[in-house]
């Protein structure tokens, strides 16, 4: 089964071609270069019509970063 429907596969074509030409623009309004982003930029279109795209991946640092705070504050609270 594939993981993508052919609207996505559209779409993400059609974001390749805003940037060669160079009027795709990333959020905070620059013109996009990088060839991951402008994918990335079509699967994020893809989403937002209700195209076949998985689900993006949940950074993990954002978790890790939580117990991280939690053992230096405990750490530093002993230490007083």
């Amino acid at each position: 089964m594939a993981k993508y429907g052919r609207s996505a596969s559209k779409s993400v074509e059609s974001a390749m071609r805003r940037k060669k030409k160079g009027t795709l623009k990333s959020g905070s309004g620059r013109s996009v270069k990088s060839r991951k982003q402008a994918i990335a930029i079509g699967l994020n279109e893809a989403r937002r019509k209700g195209a076949k795209v998985p689900s993006r991946k949940g950074s993990r640092k954002s978790s890790s970063r939580k117990g991280a705070r939690k053992t230096s504050r405990k750490s530093s609270s002993k230490k007083r």
